[in-house]
């Protein structure tokens, strides 16, 4: 069984989508969730579905034996739904091409630091874009840098909002977040 550890700094419905999606599965298995923050809505979901979770603070994160010594015992690959803080270098290199970020927009545009959520739904508005979408792609040293896994588009209206866009967002990441997870997982262990 391969597992999947979920990191995640918010309500978590991508994160839950991927506990669904991945519920039922003989091959692949959400083993915890992990969370920066305490009041995290991500940690009740996982407790739902029964999926062992805690959150973190930063010195906990970037202390190179804790949160990285917990997750190399305990999963072969990261998810990133939604998590906002750099991944440090130690992790990084303990799971080269394991670590998958889902991002709000079509990398290279509107990615790095501070460019997540809300915040980059407004930038699409403000830039008048014709679309927008989501980027899957691996994580590397810099913010939204990494290999590009997947992307899919979507139109942004003259007349969306920067909240249209994000509901326009938030439908092709539950449509396709879990399915290119699994895709890659099932590609990269066949390969060995």
């Amino acid at each position: 069984m391969i597992r999947i550890a979920i990191l995640a700094s918010g309500s978590g419905t991508n994160a839950e989508n991927i506990m669904e999606y991945f519920k039922g599965s003989n091959s692949i298995s959400v083993v915890c969730v992990l969370s920066n923050k305490i009041d995290a809505k991500v940690l009740d979901r996982a407790t739902r579905f029964k999926v062992h979770n805690f959150s973190f603070n930063r010195v906990n994160f970037e202390n190179q034996s804790e949160i990285s010594a917990y997750l190399k015992e305990n999963a072969d690959y990261i998810i990133l739904a939604g998590f906002l803080w750099k991944i440090p270098a130690n992790i990084i290199e303990a799971f080269p091409n394991k670590i998958i970020n889902i991002h709000p927009a079509l990398l290279p545009k509107y990615g790095g630091k501070g460019m997540y959520g809300m915040n980059v739904h407004k930038a699409v508005i403000e830039n008048k874009e014709k679309e927008s979408g989501i980027t899957i792609h691996y994580v590397n040293e810099n913010y939204d840098e990494g290999a590009i896994i997947f992307q899919k588009s979507i139109e942004v209206l003259r007349t969306d909002t920067a909240e249209d866009v994000a509901q326009k967002i938030h439908k092709l990441e539950h449509k396709y977040f879990s399915k290119i997870i699994e895709k890659v997982i099932l590609e990269n262990e066949r390969k060995g």
